[in-house]
């Protein structure tokens, strides 16, 4: 949020002196996130000047509109005579007033303003817009100061545009939502200063009358359980929006439309409360709140024609919806520019239905972003007499005397706080009276409990409070403040963090990593040492991405966690695989250009537990117990921790030295086989099996296997699935449930041995069906202790070995500990190991 110190300035008497470093602390103190404090007069240097056009002469035969205009700048060019500039904006006639930065001025960025020729003509300065000024984000036309404005060509125009004023630009937290108004802020600063404050939300306002202003109806009070409403006649619709109006919005961010629509805005930041103008002439018949029907449309004001669920809010006519309540009106009755009947409303909805709404429609307008952080229901009569008064100032108009207030607000319930409880969970003492006193400021009414507390801020001694408890109704501002927790966090708040001291608990010593953090930092190290590069993708995902990663109805993996309040709702459902989102990273990246990728995570999936039924409440006054977190345990989704990688180009690139090698199946299962090793799984106790499993083709598919459990599958991805994601053929991938392996086993210390390997070669013939996995197992358990090592080098198949036949060629190493093995001893060994693979597979030397 943006906002002018000169306007809080309005509310709450700052010291006149107060540099903007002290301003900025004190706001980070209460906790507000200050993003920058800008003094607008050191933006821009130079000459700033206003301006007013006496001739435009439109350029033609270029690409885009160009006008070479003549503004007189009285004397500040130094000539007296009109200032040659060429524009592109249309947003101004002959005879309006404009800024205009002169040659040697220097707007924010660094962008230095001189005189130069373009457009065949000379262009001597530069008339400004609100973006170019650092004002606001508008760009679409240049500042057109308003006739109330009272300065001449060539006076000063910061003061006119209000860059003579600090901007404060505030990060406001979601629990903090009174904070987007420029009362909430200056409550706060006159906490931090300890001056008054001038709360605009207590000016009088009427109340509701017997007789409507409109006729309403609220069919879901639950929804909107306060509708205010009042109408101004005979407006006029070409009164302008005042320049000060204006500058503020524009400060704020926010583009000036029209006076009633300006007005709206400028409640808003004023008083927290977002409103919506209705053109009254424009609506057909009374208005009815209610809960959309599925499938309603509604276009709203930025031209999109919406397709409406039963959980949106909307007010109706008899034509249907005509505006999405509290997120965005509809086109159908706004404020045009003949509008003459205003409807002013001013109503309170429930925030978690707008949060859903908005993030169902992708609509996160201004309104929005206050109700789902909490608006004040009791400034809605009040806001209606600012906007109407207003509005009646500037454009005429006159006000009806009916007042619509449909009221079904319910009071807050006191919370019941022990008054020894700020200091019993903070560590810092806070006498009774000082915590009702800090509550108070706070704008909570404090009933204290039957022990007397004492007169003296200053009491110390916490038995003084033992045993009081104070009941303490939240203000109508603050809907964050629920339980006692909040109350104490209020009242650390306004007392000072700075007093709570920063004491850093004694770490026990000897523990280190858990083996569960070892191991998953070892296989990142050993992925990435390896080339992969590790992504961090979100764990959402679409409804739609089972049937694209062609899993089987009865496929585990397919029931998921469906979040109750998704950040979108296109990917509404947490993944049960990390294959889809990094997948998904994948086809992105391949979109931007990138053609050869080895990527991998490492993150849990999340698995529901069906019929677990409800976590039980639990509070923040205490930890919670043994069965407690037992009970809520057995409802959360399991949620084991798995390691995955994606493959897509070639492995190894392609240069002078050669071709490249594009990456395969093979890969995928060899990074199987590197994350098992780097998790501390011993190579015997690996198998790798053909297997059927999606998203793998079933042809090219392995499933790895550890002590006879399956743990992952890796592979070449299915063709259909490539297809439907949109993804390059060949594609492979790999996923290993990290949880499921084993702990690790002790290793001993390998025996090194100094003598000479004798290295031996051999081919075997066996059926297709036989893996080369078992052929493996069988060599290694027929050669012996002097085996040190089998490595398969080639797979070949052909006419002459027969059908269903294959060779598989193997690099046996032989050592002795002790010696060098003869030639003798070496053959036999490998004699032994093809005895056991004949025996167990059926295989044959090749050749024999």
């Amino acid at each position: 949020m943006r906002v002018s110190v000169s306007w809080l300035r309005e509310y709450v008497d700052l010291p006149a002196d107060q540099p903007t470093g002290d301003l900025e602390q004190a706001l980070v103190d209460l906790g507000i996130e200050v993003e920058s404090v800008v003094d607008l007069a050191a933006t821009v240097t130079g000459q700033l000047v206003v301006g007013e056009v006496r001739e435009i002469e439109e350029l033609t035969g270029f690409k885009k509109p160009i006008r070479f205009c003549r503004v007189d700048v009285g004397d500040a060019n130094g000539t007296g005579e009109p200032q040659e500039i060429v524009c592109g904006a249309r947003n101004f006639a002959v005879g309006d007033r404009v800024v205009v930065i002169l040659p040697g001025g220097v707007l924010p960025g660094g962008f230095a303003i001189g005189a130069r020729k373009t457009y065949g003509h000379n262009s001597a300065g530069m008339i400004c817009s609100a973006k170019e000024l650092g004002l606001g984000d508008d760009h679409s036309g240049i500042i057109v100061l308003g006739p109330d404005v009272t300065a001449k060509p060539g006076d000063d125009a910061r003061p006119v545009v209000g860059l003579d004023d600090v901007v404060l630009d505030l990060e406001i937290t979601p629990d903090r939502g009174y904070a987007l108004s420029l009362r909430g802020l200056a409550r706060e600063l006159s906490h931090a200063f300890d001056v008054p404050l001038r709360d605009p939300a207590l000016a009088p306002a009427p109340s509701g009358t017997e007789t409507p202003a409109y006729p309403v109806e609220v069919r879901d009070t639950v929804g909107c359980d306060r509708f205010t409403a009042r109408l101004v006649r005979g407006v006029d619709p070409s009164a302008p929006t005042p320049s000060w109006m204006q500058q503020r919005l524009v400060t704020a961010g926010i583009r000036s439309i029209s006076l009633p629509v300006d007005i709206t805005n400028y409640v808003m930041l004023e008083l927290g409360q977002p409103m919506h103008a209705f053109d009254a002439d424009r609506v057909v018949g009374p208005l009815v709140v209610r809960r959309a029907e599925a499938g309603e449309k509604l276009t709203t004001l930025d031209g999109v024609n919406r397709v409406l669920t039963a959980d949106d809010m909307v007010i109706c006519d008899d034509t249907g919806p005509i505006s999405l309540a509290a997120v965005m009106g509809g086109e159908t009755s706004e404020v045009v520019a003949g509008t003459t009947t205003v409807l002013f409303e001013a109503a309170h909805w429930d925030p978690a239905m707008v949060g859903r709404t908005a993030r169902r429609h992708k609509l996160f307008s201004e309104a929005a972003k206050r109700w789902e952080r909490g608006v004040d229901p009791a400034v809605a009569l009040v806001s209606l007499e600012r906007a109407v008064r207003l509005l009646t100032e500037h454009g005429g108009g006159t006000p009806g005397a009916e007042v619509l207030d449909i009221d079904h607000v319910r009071p807050r319930t006191p919370i019941s706080l022990p008054a020894d409880l700020p200091t019993r969970r903070v560590g810092v003492e806070y006498p009774p009276a000082r915590v009702v006193a800090l509550l108070e400021r706070v704008g909570c009414t404090v009933a204290q409990g039957a022990d007397r507390l004492s007169e003296d801020p200053g009491a110390v001694g916490v038995a003084s409070g033992a045993g009081t408890a104070l009941s303490v109704t939240p203000p109508t501002w603050r809907p964050d403040l629920t339980d006692p927790a909040d109350l104490v966090e209020e009242v650390v708040r306004l007392d000072g963090y700075d007093r709570v001291p920063s004491v850093l608990p004694t770490a026990p010593p000897g523990r280190g990593l858990t083996p569960r953090q070892r191991r998953r930092r070892a296989v990142a190290g050993s992925l990435a040492e390896r080339g992969y590069v590790e992504v961090l993708a979100h764990p959402f995902v679409s409804p739609e991405l089972a049937d694209q990663l062609g899993l089987a109805a009865d496929d585990p993996r397919r029931p998921a966690v469906r979040l109750a309040n998704p950040l979108s709702e296109e990917e509404p459902l947490l993944r049960t695989t990390l294959l889809g989102p990094l997948l998904g990273i994948l086809k992105r990246n391949l979109g931007r250009g990138h053609r050869d990728l080895a990527l991998y995570e490492i993150g849990a999936v999340f698995h529901p537990r069906v019929g677990a039924g409800s976590p039980p409440a639990m509070g923040v006054d205490r930890r919670p117990t043994d069965a407690e977190f037992a009970a809520a345990d057995a409802v959360v989704p399991a949620q084991p921790v798995h390691v995955a990688v994606v493959l897509a180009g070639d492995l190894d690139p392609a240069g002078w030295w050669g071709a490249g090698r594009p990456a395969g199946w093979a890969d995928a299962i060899e990074a199987a086989r590197d994350v098992l090793d780097a998790a501390g799984i011993p190579g015997e106790r690996v198998e790798v099996r053909a297997a059927e499993y999606a998203p793998w083709h079933p042809g090219r598919c392995a499933e790895l296997r550890v002590d006879g459990a399956v743990v992952g599958h890796a592979g070449e991805l299915h063709p259909v699935v490539v297809a439907a994601l949109e993804l390059p053929r060949r594609a492979c991938a790999m996923e290993l449930d990290l949880d499921a392996l084993p702990p690790t086993p002790v290793t001993p210390a390998p025996t090194v041995s100094g003598f000479p390997p004798a290295l031996i070669d051999v081919a075997l013939v066996v059926d297709d069906s036989v893996p080369a996995e078992q052929v493996r197992r069988a060599l290694e358990a027929g050669a012996g202790e002097l085996l040190e090592d089998v490595r398969l080098f080639d797979v070949y198949s052909g006419a002459q070995l027969g059908d269903g036949r294959r060779s598989l060629a193997y690099k046996l190493t032989f050592r002795a500990p002790d010696r060098t093995l003869t030639v003798e001893e070496a053959v036999a060994a490998r004699d032994a190991a093809v005895a056991v693979a004949a025996e167990r597979l059926g295989a044959t030397l090749r050749g024999a």
